[in-house]
């Protein structure tokens, strides 16, 4: 008999909230693997130690960066039932620990620094020693819950390194063409152009190397063939994309838009409608579509209707471009995805 007041099982409104099935969209956070058994665990990586702390047990311990202390720390996680691995990148010292996390299956995340940081600002934690920081990443962890991702390989760190240390040479000939327009002095221009002589050839061999490695790859030949396929994207702007955006094509349109940092963020207030902007991403990425989208404007490619059609609409030339660059990206991402080449409208 049910309880006085208690409808009926026919007599459920299908209309009412009683009345209406479950919803079949997200599941919940214990339905999706995050029951109240699991563990987080956040680690503050340093340059000879790992501070480790676990969620919601409240342990913490700490192991050696190297050798037999990443093998510890892999035991004891392998014992826990963790739902997520969080650590910082720190400079290049979280390489060694994410690939040994990676190597034993671990559900792993390596974020941003400044993402910690804002965490633990939003929470009122200022105090900062390795012990509080691998509790606030366990913290972060627990709270935020991040994307697992997969690690890169060797290869793809290897191409990734090789593609920032050309962007970096590319960038200090530039500082050093600029200084020597100010100079008179003969001596002084005579050392400051055997310095552009040194990067140009460091320049040559980076680029002999990336190209090397790409295609020694057949992997990313064929990717390297499939965005080059796109006008306006030559073999630099696709290695960047390759190295900088390993993600392209796995991932919908508005991820891939929000991972480079070209989805519009709302700023809005009560009844004040504040201008879309775009923020954060990989700044990387957005300078290789930003220069495909300008030799698009030079050359009259197709990219350069969108342009002059939002133009014609009243828009903002940088809005324009934005839009330009999102749409091109966009473009890339489907390719990738479908593994056919670009083809004219």
């Amino acid at each position: 008999m049910p309880e006085r007041g208690a409808p009926s099982v026919g007599s459920l409104n299908p209309n009412s909230r009683l009345g209406r099935p479950k919803p079949k969209g997200r599941a919940s956070p214990h339905a999706q693997g995050w029951g109240r058994n699991r563990m987080f665990v956040g680690i503050d990586v340093s340059k000879d130690r790992l501070d480790v702390h676990v969620l919601p047990s409240d342990e913490a311990f700490a192991v050696a960066r190297h050798g037999e202390g990443l093998e510890q720390l892999v035991e004891r996680l392998r014992a826990l039932p963790a739902a997520l691995v969080v650590l910082e990148a720190t400079g290049g010292y979280e390489t060694v620990v994410a690939a040994a996390l990676a190597a034993a299956k671990l559900p792993l995340v390596v974020v941003n620094p400044r993402q910690i940081r804002d965490f633990a600002r939003a929470v009122g934690r200022l105090a900062k020693t390795d012990r509080l920081d691998a509790q606030i990443i366990a913290r972060f962890a627990e709270a935020v819950r991040p994307e697992p991702r997969p690690v890169p390989s060797a290869e793809a760190q290897a191409l990734g390194e090789l593609v920032a240390r050309r962007r970096q040479i590319v960038e200090m000939i530039g500082a050093e063409s600029n200084r020597r327009r100010q100079l008179t002095h003969q001596r002084v221009l005579r050392g400051l152009e055997r310095i552009v002589a040194e990067l140009q050839a460091q320049l040559s061999e980076i680029e002999r190397e990336i190209d090397d490695n790409v295609r020694g790859t057949p992997a990313w030949r064929e990717t390297e063939n499939l965005l080059t396929s796109v006008p306006a994207i030559g073999h630099t702007i696709a290695r960047t994309l390759i190295a900088e955006i390993p993600e392209l094509g796995t991932l919908d349109r508005r991820k891939i838009a929000s991972l480079a940092g070209l989805a519009p963020i709302n700023r809005d207030s009560g009844t004040l409608r504040g201008r879309r902007t775009i923020a954060g991403g990989r700044g990387p990425v957005r300078a290789a579509l930003f220069m495909a989208v300008m030799v698009s404007l030079r050359h009259k490619l197709p990219l350069s209707h969108t342009y002059q059609r939002l133009r014609a609409l009243g828009k903002p030339p940088k809005l324009a471009i934005t839009a330009c660059m999102r749409k091109l990206l966009t473009i890339l991402n489907a390719i990738l995805r479908d593994q056919k080449p670009w083809k004219p409208a």
